[in-house]
């Protein structure tokens, strides 16, 4: 009788350490990288939002970032938490012209 309950729970032991180390420690690493990547946002950085958005940074307050967008070099406010990647100059220039983003 003791062997059978303990072959009960082996699979669900199984389960879970499948879920933590294929689900769960992954989406962990990946949010320590992306709140990584928001707090070392600087002045002259050229980002993409998560609504697709291309701007350059003008100025970084606490939660909110100044944008420059579009020729006319009109600005806007958005969330820290609204921006989806950093991108290098030529990669913004070149999406924009190509569409790939």
């Amino acid at each position: 009788m003791p062997g059978e309950s303990l072959t009960l729970f082996i699979p669900m032991i199984l389960m879970l350490v499948f879920f933590y180390f294929f689900i769960i420690r992954p989406q962990k690493r990946r949010e320590k990288e992306v709140i990584a990547m928001r707090e070392s946002l600087q002045a002259g950085d050229h980002i993409v939002t998560i609504g697709g958005i291309l701007g350059r940074i003008v100025k970084v307050k606490e939660d909110i970032v100044v944008l420059e967008i579009g020729s006319q070099k009109e600005t806007i406010e958005i969330l820290k938490s609204a921006i989806g990647t950093v991108s290098k100059k030529k990669d913004v220039a070149n999406a924009s012209v190509d569409g790939t983003i």
